[in-house]
């Protein structure tokens, strides 16, 4: 879902500003490494592949079936009033030949504001599913962000960016920084016992 996907991304945005003003800020100078010593260190900044997460993080495959369901749902509650609606007109156009003047002015004047009701209430019903995934994908960024703080911290992770594909903030990084399978793993077991 494009929505989960952008959180990611605000995340990873946040965090890239905030690496780049504490690497500002760092007057170290610079000591050379020798190739043994730099793949002996622990990189302090990773990356999660973002199209692999919004597609096996079970807490966002599962915020998708709820919207699916729940869209579905006012469809088919939507389409319903509206097939309703279009069966009184038939019926009207059916017989308004052998209704007087005064009741087919009635019956029209009812027709038209059934249809604005059901009109009115097409709209409510998309307003609703906007506010439902406005408040799903809410939930789910503060859910991915409270947890990739904490992997940052256990891990000793200054900095974790996203990739995904065709995206042009990040153009390329080193696969050996792409810890999306640990973070994926970690991430799907604590929505398990939350869930629980």
């Amino acid at each position: 879902m494009k929505t989960s996907a952008s959180i990611i991304t605000k995340i990873a945005l946040g965090a890239l500003l905030a690496g780049s003003l504490a690497a500002c800020n760092q007057n170290k100078p610079a000591t050379p490494a020798t190739p043994a010593a730099a793949t002996s260190v622990k990189p302090e900044i990773v990356y999660i592949n973002e199209d692999t997460v919004n597609t096996k993080y079970n807490a966002s495959i599962d915020m998708r079936k709820r919207l699916e369901d729940k869209g579905k749902s006012m469809q088919n509650d939507v389409g319903g009033k509206r097939q309703a609606l279009q069966r009184e007109i038939a019926e009207y156009q059916k017989n308004a030949a052998t209704l007087s003047a005064d009741q087919r002015q009635t019956t029209e004047q009812r027709l038209q504001r059934e249809g604005q009701t059901e009109q009115s209430y097409e709209q409510n019903a998309s307003a609703q599913m906007q506010t439902a995934q406005a408040d799903e994908s809410k939930k789910l960024y503060e859910k991915v962000y409270e947890f990739t703080k904490q992997y940052a911290k256990e891990n000793g992770y200054k900095m974790v960016l996203t990739f995904q594909t065709g995206n042009a903030q990040l153009l390329y990084a080193d696969p050996s920084l792409d810890v999306t399978a640990d973070y994926l793993k970690k991430l799907n077991d604590a929505y398990a016992k939350e869930k629980k």
